[in-house]
């Protein structure tokens, strides 16, 4: 039910129409309506009404009854109407098909393989033997070259405020608006010459000029604690996703060894992508 069929109307036009009662037993095969030999089913119904915007969903169950009920049969009637489909109308129909068929297959390959006992074993892999992690509550005064920021040292140096500094001359605007602060973080966060100053800089005391890809650094790192490891459920959604991926991963590789595959467009130019033309 696209904009563009110009069917979306008889809703509006329906609401007083109450749709066919419905006896007890129906499926999703039960007919409920016939063009032309081509059976149009509940199911159908149901299936389209889930594929519609939550403000149509919402509308009383009389009025999108028939509107669905109408659009189907006048869809069908169009679609029948059509003798020859266009290279590019036949691809769309594969395309949306594979998309469909695929996806299908692919949540059936999460649903088995996210389990209570996979994520624990992702979160055993993870963090069962792993070290304390340290965190840093660290602020710095970013600039442009060596010399503009050996001359904001010199004034920390001889007692001027650090935030004040950072609000006043980072160039990273984003921290420098807060004093320069950059909040807590790990290992991992920042780049390697950033991280590796701090890593090796003293509580409270300013450390640089530190160069990275960004510029010029001044750095005070304002403490330091021992990161707490993260809980299951903390990770439950990062860990599902990682399952997820090597079980889809897996799959696909299985299928594929299994399949007789020929990869004739391996030597085809990549341009041939941008001939329209040639579905049209």
């Amino acid at each position: 039910m696209t904009k563009r069929s110009g069917f979306w109307p008889v809703l509006a036009l329906t609401a007083a129409l109450a749709g066919p009662a419905l006896a007890e037993g129906e499926t999703a095969d039960t007919v409920v309506a016939t063009v032309n030999g081509t059976k149009i089913t509940l199911g159908h119904m149901i299936a389209l009404r889930e594929s519609l915007p939550p403000e149509y969903q919402q509308l009383p169950d009389d009025v999108l009854f028939k509107g669905i009920y109408e659009q189907l049969i006048q869809q069908e009637v169009l679609a029948q109407s059509v003798k020859d489909l266009t290279p590019r109308a036949k691809a769309t129909i594969e395309n949306d098909r594979r998309g469909l068929v695929s996806g299908i297959a692919i949540d059936g390959i999460v649903k088995e393989a996210v389990t209570d006992a996979a994520l624990q074993a992702a979160y055993d892999a993870r963090f069962k033997d792993a070290k304390p992690q340290t965190e840093y509550n660290a602020a710095h005064i970013l600039v442009e070259t060596e010399e503009e920021a050996k001359a904001i040292k010199a004034e920390l140096d001889a007692g001027a405020d650090f935030a004040e500094l950072a609000k006043a001359k980072s160039t990273d605007t984003g921290s420098g608006a807060n004093g320069g602060n950059l909040g807590w973080f790990g290992l991992g966060m920042m780049v390697k010459p950033f991280e590796d100053a701090v890593v090796a800089a003293k509580v409270g005391e300013v450390t640089g000029p530190v160069q990275s890809e960004f510029g010029w650094h001044l750095i005070l790192v304002k403490e330091t604690r021992v990161a707490e490891k993260p809980t299951l459920d903390q990770m439950r959604d990062e860990l599902a996703a990682e399952v997820e991926n090597k079980a889809i991963s897996a799959r696909v590789e299985e299928l594929t060894k299994g399949a007789t595959v020929t990869r004739e467009g391996e030597a085809l130019d990549p341009a041939l992508l941008k001939k329209a033309e040639l579905i049209d």
